[in-house]
């Protein structure tokens, strides 16, 4: 069976991988993951990624964060589902727990932070939310 959300089994294997304590964790590789992750990797909430050949298909190897022993990532959250997709244009972006958290809009621009997508004064689709 396809699989209908590809974002949200990856945002789910780095939950479960930090619930586990790994290091890293693996997820099947694609062009929108991929730019997902290059947000979560500036804004600090894992160590990096990088693509990893060794199975039958093309995947991402993800290096997940932690400090003092606790995950970096508290909280991450799919907001636009396949069912709901969910838009906001550049003024009415979503802000998370005050600002300390970050929201990741798919823009015209690239997949960009709220506060990129401010910054340019771009909106569009909110794939999901971190903190």
């Amino acid at each position: 069976m396809a699989m209908t959300d590809p974002l949200g089994d990856m945002l789910t294997r780095i939950r479960n991988g930090q619930q586990a304590k790994k290091d890293s964790v693996l997820s099947p590789a694609s062009k929108l993951r991929a730019n997902v992750l290059e947000v979560l990797q500036r804004e600090g909430y894992i160590r990096g990624y990088a693509a990893d050949d060794s199975g039958k298909h093309p995947a991402l190897r993800i290096e997940l964060k932690y400090f003092e022993g606790e995950p970096a990532i508290k909280h991450v959250a799919r907001v636009s589902k396949p069912g709901r997709r969910v838009y906001a244009g550049s003024k009415e972006l979503p802000v998370v727990r005050n600002g300390l958290g970050i929201t990741i809009v798919s823009t015209p621009k690239g997949v960009l932070s709220d506060a990129e997508a401010r910054a340019d004064n771009v909106g569009g689709e909110v794939l999901a939310e971190v903190f």
